[in-house]
């Protein structure tokens, strides 16, 4: 019966809005610093792949909203973000939106490669593509080849980034998700651009691993 009722297009509904409530709380309480804004700035009119681990997706709209206000995007261009179809992803889809960030979602039928091909077509078109390598189900930190692939396929580089909080509350899912607290410090980090080659993507791959654990490890000591 529980079951039933969360599952409710209406429950769900009512629980997007206050994900998005609480994470305008945090935003509000939070003092924030970016980190690398140099790395960003000359994407700011260009096409740009945001990449980061999914642990941090409940900070990475609090990130956007912080890089948009540091960096002004050309046209005020929102992210958009590759998101299942479950309806967890439906949820947060929702719940992200007020914060400038729209979804692309992944084929139930075809996979990750429609929601990749559709993040392709946004960058053509001078748009944000933002992507977590390891999710939606892991394992944690170990980069499926589709970032790489994305960036190899239409030229943009990868911009590794993270965030991070002096309050945060680790959950016990498979990536020990980070749940941001209200009244603390936060700090996001831009990593260096990674360019990958037409032909590079198997190559690249590790790199941009490495580049996103960094941006982790930079964010949580700064963060500490």
């Amino acid at each position: 019966m529980a079951k039933r009722l969360i599952r409710h297009p209406a429950v769900q509904g009512l629980l997007a809005w206050l994900v998005a409530v609480y994470l305008r709380v945090v935003w509000g309480t939070t003092r924030w610093t970016l980190v690398g804004e140099d790395h960003a700035r000359p994407f700011a009119d260009q096409p740009m792949i945001l990449a980061f681990w999914h642990e941090r997706l409940p900070l990475a709209a609090l990130g956007w909203r912080l890089l948009a206000k540091r960096v002004p995007q050309s046209g005020g261009r929102r992210a958009q973000v590759l998101i299942s179809r479950h309806r967890d992803g439906r949820l947060i889809a929702a719940a992200v939106r007020p914060f400038g960030i729209d979804v692309v979602h992944a084929s139930s039928s075809k996979g990750g490669a429609a929601g990749l091909r559709g993040l392709a077509r946004i960058l053509s078109h001078g748009g944000v593509a933002v992507i977590t390598p390891d999710g939606p189900r892991g394992p944690a930190r170990i980069a499926a080849p589709g970032v790489a692939q994305l960036a190899a396929l239409t030229g943009v580089p990868v911009l590794p980034c993270a965030v991070a909080s002096t309050r945060m509350r680790l959950a016990r899912s498979w990536d020990r998700m980070r749940f941001p607290l209200p009244f603390a410090r936060g700090v996001a980090v831009m990593g260096p651009p990674i360019a990958v080659p037409r032909d590079g993507a198997d190559a690249a791959l590790p790199a941009i691993a490495a580049a996103l654990t960094a941006a982790c490890d930079q964010a949580d000591a700064l963060a500490a």
